[in-house]
């Protein structure tokens, strides 16, 4: 996976074998190259191939470079790298375009629905071309809707 030359710009920045009793130490080489082929592939941690290890030692592995800083140690030395050897154009495009949606898009759980005092109100304009309406409000703010034939 990775190149004798990629691994000796990085190596440094890795953890190395402490001497400490326990559990012997994994090859650091193997577990970089199993989180780069995870996500090369982008195949979940349980299907990294065995032959960079366990999956149970690479996933922690990660996340314990993560959240030390290791990894953002190890992309400043490889974009300094790829920098002063011209590989990186530092050109950057910005794009200002606008998408806005109509305001009826919004999910209709968001949208108002009439109270029950204006639905009365909707249902009497309604009858309205027929019927002579009477409406009127009481003091529980419930409208009520009384018809009387003309």
């Amino acid at each position: 996976m990775l190149s004798d030359e990629q691994w000796e710009s990085i190596s440094d920045l890795l953890p190395v074998r402490t001497g400490r009793r326990g559990r012997p130490f994994s090859d650091a080489r193997s577990m970089v190259e199993g989180i780069v082929y995870r996500y090369r592939c982008g195949i979940a941690w349980r299907d990294v191939p065995e032959v960079f290890g366990p999956w149970q030692t690479i996933w922690p592995w990660h996340r314990r470079l993560a959240g030390d800083g290791t990894w953002d140690r190890v992309l400043q030395r490889l974009l300094a790298v790829a920098d002063a050897s011209g590989m990186i154009d530092w050109a950057v495009s910005v794009d200002s375009t606008i998408a806005r949606a109509h305001q009826q898009s919004r999910p209709t759980s968001f949208r108002t629905r009439p109270r029950g005092d204006e639905r009365w109100i909707e249902e009497c304009s309604r009858l309205r071309h027929s019927t002579h309406l009477r409406l009127g409000a009481n003091a529980t703010n419930h409208a009520e809707c009384t018809r009387t034939l003309s």
